[in-house]
């Protein structure tokens, strides 16, 4: 879990820090990339995920509807879909 409420993105080789996603307004517990590796999906303790570019860092859309913290949030296989699950008993 990240309590800054960003998700960062660092260089395997070097350890230098390439990008943060700043937007979520409670901490951070889940990122994943997307099939394609172009997109981030988090998920926040703030009710919500988030969908980001990997390249720019970019907000591309916020997933909203949850009544509690999201807790994951996981492509599918082909990366058309998103789902999520949340501590309010639904996914």
């Amino acid at each position: 879990a990240s309590m800054d409420n960003t998700a960062k993105l660092w260089s395997a080789t070097t350890g230098d820090l390439l990008r943060a996603f700043v937007g979520h307004e409670d901490w951070v517990v889940a990122a994943v990339f997307s099939p394609t590796g172009g997109q981030v999906l988090t998920a926040s303790m703030d009710n919500t995920a988030k969908l980001w570019s990997a390249t720019t860092g970019d907000l591309l859309r916020a997933f909203v509807g949850h009544e509690d913290w999201v807790v994951a949030a996981v492509f599918s296989p082909t990366g058309g879909q998103v789902l999520t699950a949340s501590m309010d008993n639904t996914a």
